[in-house]
């Protein structure tokens, strides 16, 4: 009864008011599962392709509906009939009728919304919550789901603010919190008294970035994390101990490959690899910071292992564009010591295998995992089951503001009724 019987595609809009892809999958049974899709800005060079339709007179070329046409017709037509239950299956036929590497043909956006429709689906069918279904399926006998330690944006620059700041993201983790409720009244105390802060610094801290966090113009890249300090200081919290600080560099995205120097125009850097090593190392020194992802280069992987060998034992070390959700570089990582932590993004990859695979395969190997959202979100809030069905660790969403970020949070707080109360996990879980 859980075989594939209708599958439905559509163009939706996402959090940035651009086109996403839409899936809704039914089943002989009468159970139907939907999925829409993320998109990201901050993209790394690996990572599945979004198909788009490039029609300036849609969108700005950003358009799905080239997507949508390969789920409605070719997707279709290929999956109909097929038991959604064998979830490696169907993904694996999903990869095989595309045929690139890099699902470059029909779209990774289309095929990702096709396999974790399918999961839904089928978790409706058993008549489950979707991440105890995933639980159910994927965890280890006797190991129990858990709510992730969430990782908050606060301040944004980058690519999500505009490059006010080199530095792309700004983030704080609650490390003191026993449970989520409690981690997020934490974290919102540490906003608003971001907001204070910067209105009183004769900012307009209204102006949030794509994902929910205050993207002031300020004068140099260390000027948020004494900000943040002041911040978790004036709500009577420890930073450090309370609240501890996370960073997302997105170092590629000042990464001059053609003269191999790190350029941070705020500052007026201009750093080799081992001078980037040090900027970072001084300030995990002074400022209370415990997670740091893509402090280099995406293929900076001599660089990466000398990162991880200078403060990889004090600090969790997370690649993005590095991995990319990727098996075959997660693995190299894992060879070559470079990181210690994976950012988990599903669209990176494609497919619910390829996602659960890189997520077993990093825990496995001892390194964290992150399971995180895109700065281009929807209301969908199948993140959230993910990281609690697969034991994520730790969940990195955006921050308390927009309603795509929202009902991500919304759905951990009813998984958190579900489970009972369930303990947090530490921001050390695997």
């Amino acid at each position: 009864m859980t075989h594939i019987t209708h599958v439905k595609g559509r163009e939706v809009l996402d959090s940035r008011g651009l086109p996403t892809v839409e899936v809704e999958v039914a089943l002989a049974s009468g159970h139907q599962g939907r999925m829409m899709v993320p998109s990201g800005a901050s993209t790394g060079r690996f990572e599945a392709h979004e198909l788009r339709d490039n029609d300036t007179n849609r969108y700005q070329g950003r358009g799905v509906l080239r997507a949508v046409a390969h789920v409605n017709e070719e997707i279709a037509a290929a999956v109909t009939g097929m038991n959604a239950e064998d979830q490696e299956g169907l993904d694996r036929a999903l990869i095989d009728l595309d045929g690139t590497s890099n699902k470059g043909r029909l779209g990774a956006n289309a095929i990702l919304g096709v396999s974790f429709a399918a999961l839904h689906a089928c978790a409706a069918a058993a008549d489950k919550p979707l991440f105890r279904y995933l639980a159910d399926r994927y965890l280890p006998q006797g190991e129990q789901p858990c709510l992730p330690m969430p990782m908050v944006n606060i301040i944004s620059g980058g690519l999500h603010a505009g490059k006010n700041l080199d530095i792309q993201d700004y983030l704080v983790i609650p490390v003191g919190a026993k449970t989520f409720p409690q981690a997020l009244e934490m974290i919102s105390a540490v906003y608003w008294s971001t907001r204070r802060i910067l209105q009183d610094q004769g900012h307009i801290a209204s102006l949030v970035a794509d994902e929910g966090g205050f993207g002031p113009s300020l004068a140099t890249n260390e000027a948020p994390l004494e900000i943040l300090c002041t911040a978790i200081e004036a709500t009577g919290m420890q930073p450090g101990q309370d609240m501890a600080i996370a960073l997302d560099i997105a170092a590629s995205h000042f990464f001059n490959a053609s003269t191999g120097y790190y350029d941070l125009h705020l500052d007026t850097k201009r750093l080799t690899t081992e001078e980037m090593i040090t900027y970072l190392e001084d300030w995990v020194t002074r400022f209370p910071i415990i997670s740091i992802e893509d402090g280099l280069d995406e293929e900076d992987w001599f660089g990466w292992q000398q990162l991880t060998r200078r403060i990889g034992s004090r600090t969790q070390l997370v690649g993005d564009d590095l991995f990319t959700t990727n098996s075959q570089r997660i693995q190299r990582g894992i060879e070559q010591k470079a990181g210690n932590a994976v950012l988990i993004k599903m669209n990176q990859i494609g497919t619910v295998t390829e996602t659960v695979d890189a997520v077993l395969l990093a825990k496995k190997a001892g390194f964290k995992t992150i399971i995180s959202a895109r700065s281009g979100e929807t209301e969908d809030a199948t993140l959230s089951d993910l990281a609690v069905g697969l034991n994520g660790g730790q969940i990195k969403i955006g921050s308390l503001a927009r309603s795509s970020r929202l009902a991500k949070y919304n759905q951990l707080l009813r998984i958190n009724e579900d489970l009972h109360a369930s303990s947090l996990s530490s921001w050390m879980s695997k």
